[in-house]
């Protein structure tokens, strides 16, 4: 699959090897708060400590399960799915593996417009990723803020940022999505990020960094 024929996305060999160890893990965290007014998100009281730059590029693969309340007469419903998600600047490919009901799916974004290709749906084409996910699937996930959640940082729309001990990025606020972050050992990026909408949806997501 491509994002666009010059992409260094062409030749990403996640996509080829689907199968991860999937490994989540919690543990206790200290909380600080960033003092969104008139300190940066690396001062923590009085500290000004560098956080992690965005990752300009990656290639990560896990799980992403997602929840949904549905209606009154089919309660919450949910799905999950294996995926491998190669991003370059703001360009991305992501496929998915058992993808919530569709099958086998690839969605890819060029900065500009979101396609989505299953077995199921056909190729659909919207101008965000969060749209063309709904229109496929029904489901709901904050895919535009991921890449800055993935990096251990809040997007730049975010707000509320907490920070745990270590300068960590532990939950973040965007809009109705309230998101927790969940780390192995002294990591830097995250390995796991939990977003819950105040409307009820959820989404779970377990990362491996490929190096």
């Amino acid at each position: 699959m491509s994002v666009c024929k010059k992409s260094p996305l062409n030749k990403l060999s996640l996509l080829a090897a689907m199968t991860a160890a999937m490994v989540v893990t919690s543990g206790c965290q200290s909380l600080k708060t960033a003092n969104a007014t008139n300190q940066p998100i690396g001062t923590v009281q009085g500290q000004n400590t560098a956080q992690p730059k965005k990752l300009e590029s990656f290639n990560i693969t896990g799980k992403i399960g997602v929840t949904t309340p549905g209606s009154a007469n089919s309660g919450t419903q949910g799905g999950s799915a294996f995926y491998a998600w190669g991003q370059q600047n703001d360009r991305f490919a992501i496929e998915l593996i058992g993808a919530l009901g569709i099958g086998k799916t690839n969605i890819e974004y060029d900065g500009q417009t979101a396609t989505l290709v299953s077995e199921k749906t056909g190729t659909l084409t919207a101008a965000d990723p969060e749209t063309l996910l709904k229109k496929a699937t029904g489901w709901q996930a904050p895919i535009s803020q991921m890449p800055y959640w993935i990096s251990g940082r809040p997007a730049p729309s975010d707000s509320a940022p907490k920070l745990d001990a270590q300068n960590r990025l532990i939950s973040s606020v965007n809009g109705e999505w309230r998101a927790s972050f969940s780390y192995k050992g002294n990591d830097k990026l995250p390995n796991k990020i939990s977003a819950v909408q105040s409307q009820g949806n959820k989404v779970v997501m377990t990362i491996d960094h490929q190096k």
